[in-house]
């Protein structure tokens, strides 16, 4: 049980607050700063205008000749950078330029499977009481649209992956937040019902309640979402204009035939700061994850200038990276660019804001909130400036929708990067196989990637 250690108590006096106006009516400059902020953004004040014209975009290293994607209203970023990742090798395959897959169809899956998950903790958490900080966790954070890699790695494995036609998007399916919030419902009032269940030790009756559960969100997906195709006609054009009628194929067919990855070979490399997370170590946390039964999500905990590294050699070598970040702090959205000494906020407020990125993780102020796709890098003297990001966001901003990112940035708001094994130093490849140790379900490191536009 937490204590609250007793100290002695300093009220906000009338008489402090109103020497704080006078002092602060007295100082022009906080008179003159005042007048700018109910006018204009902050943001257009704090910004380095210098700096921000300074980022150009070009890169030594660009592999990207597509168009963006677009996940809309919704959280799917994770998907959306995942599947790009794969559908690079698909354009080759089929010697075309544009190629998308159906990120609905990932999407239903990862819902109906994390229903699943989300009932499996609750009946491990049986024991503990409703306040308990894991069940309360469990039931603040349930059905949301963020996930990780290797949640992304589970849906392709089970499920496979269709070209868009396949299933297109629904207005659901760009726009979650209703049917996020009646499955949350659904699910909560299950989680009450299942945890009655188990203290009157009905097994019976946890089974068949589970399985009704579980048909009533797959009607809701279904309603929601449109009916997942078991298998579909797939016919193309490519570039050259000729004809392609590649018959029947199921989701794991068109995955295994068209995608030139080895999921499994991937590892997501993580930079936590903390000191008692070892460089060099593996780290998971508990229940996180979407399909019971998968192997837990995995992360190698890395120096980030090893991450970056294992990023340049990847992009160079034609193969873009995913990669997991803080999206929003010094970012200039419209023009597409993170740079970390972007906006001053300490000199226009006078408050000292800095924080070092363990501090940031520690005490709530950053973690893993957005995925996207490194696609290009600038590189002088074998050392990186400048990266190239393929959003998911739409292509109203930035490069047609490509943000650039300075490699400062990368050290201070890049939280993961997910690389082939056969990149990594022996050592570390050799550490992929010590137990991990297992972090809390509310730890930062079990953050989702949900960025939204």
């Amino acid at each position: 049980m937490s204590t609250v250690t007793d100290v002695t108590a300093f009220p906000l006096t009338t008489s402090q607050v109103s020497d704080l106006h006078q002092a602060f009516g007295a100082d022009p400059v906080l008179r003159r700063t005042q007048n700018a902020i109910a006018r204009v953004s902050v943001d257009d004040l704090a910004i380095d205008h210098q700096l921000a014209t300074s980022l150009t975009t070009t890169v030594s290293n660009r592999i990207d000749d597509w168009k963006v994607t677009n996940q809309k209203k919704s959280g799917r970023c994770w998907l959306f950078a995942a599947l790009n990742l794969l559908r690079a090798g698909v354009k080759e395959k089929l010697d075309v330029k544009e190629f998308e897959f159906s990120q609905n169809y990932a999407m239903y899956f990862d819902k109906l499977e994390r229903a699943n998950y989300f009932l499996q903790s609750i009946l491990e958490t049986a024991e503990l009481p409703e306040d308990d900080r894991l069940v309360a966790h469990l039931l603040q954070t349930l059905m949301g649209d963020g996930g990780q890699w290797d949640m992304a790695v589970n849906i392709f494995t089970k499920y496979g992956a269709v070209p868009k036609a396949a299933m297109p998007e629904t207005e659901s399916s760009s726009n979650t937040g209703r049917m996020n919030a009646v499955l949350c419902s659904l699910l909560r009032r299950g989680a009450q019902e299942l945890r009655q269940l188990h203290r009157n030790a009905d097994t019976e009756g946890q089974e068949q309640t589970r399985e009704r559960i579980i048909t009533e969100v797959h009607r809701i997906l279904t309603l929601h979402l449109g009916t997942p195709p078991e298998s579909f006609e797939w016919e193309y054009t490519d570039d050259k204009k000729d004809f392609h009628r590649e018959g029947v194929l199921t989701p794991l067919e068109f995955l295994a035939k068209y995608t030139t990855l080895r999921l499994q070979d991937y590892v997501c490399l993580v930079d936590d700061p903390r000191a008692e997370h070892p460089k060099g170590t593996t780290l998971t946390v508990a229940h996180l994850g979407n399909v019971v039964g998968a192997p837990p999500v995995l992360y190698l905990n890395v120096d980030i200038s090893l991450a970056k590294r294992m990023a340049k050699e990847a992009i160079v070598n034609g193969e873009p990276v995913w990669f997991g970040c803080d999206v929003g702090p010094q970012m200039v959205r419209k023009d597409g660019i993170w740079d970390a000494r972007l906006y001053d906020y300490a000199g226009l407020y006078g408050a000292e804001l800095a924080m070092d990125k363990e501090t940031r993780v520690r005490f709530g102020e950053s973690a893993m909130t957005h995925a996207m796709l490194l696609t290009g890098v600038d590189v002088l003297d074998g050392v990186p400036r400048r990266w190239r990001v393929e959003n998911s966001w739409g292509d109203e901003n930035g490069d047609q929708g490509f943000f650039t990112m300075a490699d400062n940035w990368f050290d201070e708001y890049v939280f993961e990067v997910v690389v082939d094994k056969k990149r990594l130093p022996s050592g570390l490849r050799s550490a992929l196989a010590a137990e991990p140790t297992v972090l809390p379900a509310w730890d930062p490191m079990g953050a989702l990637a949900q960025g939204r536009p």
